[in-house]
């Protein structure tokens, strides 16, 4: 009977996604409500991780809870530590859930709302949650190695060195990009600043209370930590409206910089239980309160969509970035459904923690459906705008003119109408000066998140929601930076320790220090470049992230191959193989548009010769030059490391299909590396 009712539950959940997919894919001319995505996704996500979950965990991986894990065998008490599955799984979707799918969806929208949903929601499900549940089991049975090492022990020294080399790269500029956004977010905000701080001495407190003082009270210590958290929001708004404090929170763009790679130093080199995991942990309150209040706010609500399901700007005309929505749609929403990203959390600080090996189910494959479901809900907030507000909000003045006026004219020219007093009398009601121009996604995001809020609980707090949204969006990406710079510590230090031992070892604490300071000036001279950029360094480093992000998951993606082709042979290889044959081909064909393409507004090099020119002919104003130069640098930089990353992950590529055409012909043995079965003492309830 059980089973009867149980196959009829999952039998009515699989119509109804169907259906609400349907929906939205087929509806033209008329508006759409946004609870139609929200099911699709809801529903889509739980069959994914009833069934292809399961089927991956059980058949493919063979998870084992009799075998010790890691964090069991070589527990050290900084970097292996047991952890509890639900405060592992907070650190880990905290971790991998920075920019992407608050920030990508929302940038999408200029291509209208169906493909980013649909991208969305399959690619999570068939790609990103695979990835990362199979990266993340791959690392937990080599003792926690990071994926330029298991590339190098799996692939070869010729793939393996090139992968090594390749995600080392790729993270420094993707950590530079992230932390960017984080600085943009909080420049100017006492509010959000002061909040941001104070989760880090709350981490610590919780941190020293589950260690030393109430070990194993995980919900007592959640419970206070989550009141501290809340506290500080509220003390967050005190501190803005005060006339002496208010000044102390409110940093440059120059001193953010440097407080976020201060930051970022001491995430990496602390042990992992005093300020990384209580404070991921801590921030994953917000995150998840955040985004449950905004599920509820679009059932409570149900908002119409208003941006059509296509606009006009498929064709590669869009003001917001340029490229066509092929294959510029699937660059830019990286997180939402496929993230090289997540492949370094999950070959770096969450391996090393996994108490049991069933958790990295859903740890590995359940996480990257909930950052999915942040995606949809981040593509929402953008949707429900006005089109003529949202491409206000988002369009630089070099695309529809530097003045409200001009842009107003250009922008209701595409069939988008929109108002000087409109965007006026939003910008008071939410507390800004003007909402023209702010690029990068962030404050519109915020503006679509306060707008859904605002409807069930009044407009006359629109101001508090939409501070409160960017106080959110900073916390939420800060977390990825500390995680990251930790993944990429580790990263380092097996790069190092090929030329001296001691430096691979992650228990030598002059290695520890040494390449946590290394890795924080790499991604801090990048973010410093991007606070002196004239255009704010992200219409210069945001594309190079979105190609960055899938070229490592490219890499990851060879890797997963590797290993299952080395466990089962052919049979199983189209779970990785499938996905990486798709982000080659869009992470090249927009790699090679962004370096070549003589439109100036999409290419680099064509971009850069265009300023030359300008330059030559001396039609820049001498107060102007030195920016002149700066861009011309910037997309010259851009152009020469897109090329190298490129030319990186071909050899990768190229080296992989070597050895899956040895290991498939039998001429190579299927040899892995695996550690040998070692039974494991730990009981489930002891973590």
């Amino acid at each position: 009977m059980k089973k009867t009712l149980a196959r009829l539950f999952w039998a009515a959940v699989a119509t109804l996604a169907a259906f609400c997919l349907a929906g939205i894919a087929l509806n033209r001319g008329e508006k759409i409500n946004s609870i139609w995505l929200v099911v699709a996704a809801a529903s889509t996500y739980l069959l994914g991780y009833r069934f292809y979950a399961n089927f991956i965990a059980r058949r493919v991986l063979a998870l084992d809870n009799r075998r010790a894990t890691p964090a069991e065998r070589l527990r050290d008490g900084h970097d292996f530590e047991p952890t509890n599955k639900w405060i592992l799984f907070g650190h880990h979707f905290a971790a991998i859930a920075g920019p992407g799918p608050l920030v990508g969806p929302v940038l999408a929208a200029q291509f209208g709302y169906l493909p980013g949903a649909l991208w969305i929601v399959v690619g999570a499900v068939l790609g990103g949650a695979a990835q990362d549940f199979i990266v993340l089991f791959a690392s937990m049975r080599r003792d926690g190695k990071s994926l330029g090492e298991m590339a190098r022990e799996e692939i070869g020294k010729v793939g393996g060195f090139a992968a090594l080399l390749t995600v080392l790269l790729i993270m420094v500029i993707m950590l530079a990009v992230m932390a960017l956004v984080v600085v943009n977010a909080l420049q100017g905000s006492p509010w959000g600043t002061f909040t941001i701080a104070a989760t880090m001495p709350i981490a610590v407190f919780m941190g020293l209370y589950l260690r030393y003082w109430r070990p194993g009270r995980v919900l007592e210590c959640s419970l206070i930590g989550f009141l501290l958290v809340v506290a500080s929001i509220v003390g967050g708004q005190a501190v803005s409206q005060s006339p002496s404090l208010a000044p102390l929170f409110t940093l440059s763009a120059p001193t953010l910089a440097l407080a976020v790679v201060v930051y970022g130093f001491l995430a990496s080199a602390l042990p992992v239980w005093l300020l990384l995991a209580p404070r991921d942990y801590l921030s994953t309150f917000v995150k998840l309160g955040v985004v449950l209040m905004l599920g509820v706010g679009v059932l409570f609500v149900r908002p119409e969509l208003q941006l059509p399901a296509f606009t006009r700007f498929t064709d590669g005309s869009g003001p917001v970035f340029a490229g066509k929505i092929f294959p510029f749609c699937f660059i830019t929403i990286a997180c939402g459904a496929i993230s090289g990203f997540h492949a370094l959390i999950a070959s770096g600080t969450t391996p090393k923690m996994i108490a049991k090996e069933s958790h990295a189910c859903p740890i590995g494959y359940g996480s990257m459906l909930l950052e999915g479901f942040v995606a949809i809900m981040a593509l929402i907030a953008a949707c429900v705008l006005q089109p003529g507000v949202y491409f206000a909000v988002n369009s630089p003045p070099g695309v529809v003119g530097g003045t409200p006026h001009a842009a107003v004219e250009t922008i209701t020219g595409w069939g988008f109408p929109v108002t000087e007093p409109e965007m006026n009398a939003l910008a008071r009601e939410v507390g800004e000066t003007t909402l023209f121009h702010r690029t990068g996604g962030a404050p519109s995001l915020a503006l679509g998140m306060a707008n859904i809020f605002a409807q069930g609980a009044g407009r006359a707090i629109l101001a508090f929601w939409y501070h409160f949204a960017i106080m959110f969006e900073a916390l939420f990406i800060l977390t990825i930076v500390d995680a990251g710079t930790r993944v990429g510590r580790f990263m380092l230090q097996d790069f190092a320790g090929h030329f001296y031992k001691p430096w691979g070892r992650t228990s030598w604490m002059p290695g520890v220090v040494g390449t946590s300071a290394a890795i924080v000036c790499a991604w801090g001279y990048f973010l410093y470049q991007g606070v002196r950029d004239p255009l704010g360094g992200i219409n210069s480093l945001w594309p190079m992230y979105g190609i960055a992000n899938q070229l490592l998951a490219a890499v990851a993606l060879c890797v997963a191959t590797t290993i299952l082709i080395k466990m089962h042979g052919r049979r199983y290889l189209w779970i990785t193989a499938v996905p990486l044959a798709w982000l080659v081909v869009i992470t090249f064909t927009g790699g090679i548009q962004k370096i070549f393409s003589p439109y100036p507004r999409l290419g680099f090099l064509s971009h850069a010769a265009g300023l030359e020119r300008q330059l030559r002919a001396g039609q820049v104003a001498s107060s102007k030059i030195g920016e002149i130069h700066a861009q011309i640098f910037n997309d010259r930089l851009d152009a020469a490391v897109c090329g190298i990353f490129m030319s990186l992950v071909a050899a990768i590529l190229l080296d992989s299909i070597r050895v899956w055409t040895g290991l498939l012909r039998g001429t190579r043995p299927a040899q892995t590396t695996e550690t040998p079965f070692v039974a494991s003492h730990l009981e489930e309830d002891a973590v």
